[in-house]
């Protein structure tokens, strides 16, 4: 078999941020996969379960609730490396076109209070995991997103 796309990618060099991972064409429609890579790979300790869990039924929620943007989310969900999520949206989008909506996610996510949405055994295949993450929200996420230049453009260190 030939090797995907995503594995040609130079992992050793790749630093956090937002970047386009593919387009995908569907008849007329296009969908945009976001890498919304919070960690650098083999470089950082990974995130861990309770907070990967925890952030993809907030993330999920706010995406899905979203005035502007509900009906184009298709998917969020973490990788399966733990170094980030990825994020499926229809239509043709760039970096810095979805930067406010990742900006106004993360602040969300960042000022939550209440049970996490859908971390009961009826609605979760794991519902020990959801806790609050506040940890990984404030040690490395914020300093990521934070600056639409770095998260847009420096896809890989020199």
């Amino acid at each position: 078999m030939e090797k995907i796309a995503s594995f040609k990618v130079d992992h050793l060099r790749l630093l956090p941020g937002l970047y386009v991972s593919r387009k995908d064409k569907f008849g007329g429609t296009t969908l945009t996969t976001f890498d919304m890579r919070f960690k650098r790979p083999n470089r950082e300790p990974v995130m861990d379960m309770p907070a990967i869990h925890t952030l993809e039924h907030l993330a999920a929620t706010f995406l899905r609730s979203h005035p502007k943007w509900a009906e184009r989310t298709v998917y969020f969900g973490p990788m399966g490396c733990r170094t980030g999520f990825y994020v499926i949206l229809e239509g043709d989008h760039s970096p810095e076109s979805v930067l406010p909506l990742v900006l106004e996610l993360l602040d969300w996510v960042d000022k939550f209070e209440g049970d996490i949405p859908g971390a009961h055994p009826a609605e979760c295949g794991n519902d020990a995991d959801p806790v609050k993450a506040q940890v990984e929200q404030q040690f490395h996420i914020r300093a990521v997103f934070i600056y639409p230049v770095y998260a847009c453009k420096a896809r890989v260190m020199a």
